[in-house]
């Protein structure tokens, strides 16, 4: 297939910007189905905005289930699951068929 520039609008700023022949085949290499929507300012700026907010790894204090060891794990906890410190985590995961 042969790929041609083409002028597409921003959805943010209105602004007119180019999606190159290059940038295209690149798209189609990775597979993607849908083309740029932003400008590059308004990406950059939209992804800036993004990295600050509430994109942080959640640490919970919890007891191990297995050695009853202070742990912190990187998610909350639901009732009735059980809690692993990394440790044992690591000794199950080992111990498990299919690992």
């Amino acid at each position: 297939m042969e790929y041609r520039d083409r002028v597409l609008k921003c959805v943010d700023c209105g602004a007119e910007f180019v999606f190159t022949a290059g940038e295209q085949l690149f798209f189609a290499d990775k597979g993607f189905k849908n083309e740029p929507k932003r400008c590059k300012p308004c990406k950059s700026k939209r992804n800036q905005s993004l990295s600050g907010q509430g994109y942080h790894r959640v640490e919970t204090s919890a007891v191990c289930s297995q050695c009853g060891k202070e742990t912190t794990v990187p998610f909350k906890p639901s009732q009735g699951r059980p809690v692993y410190c990394r440790e044992c985590f690591q000794q199950r995961r080992a111990a498990s068929p299919g690992a």
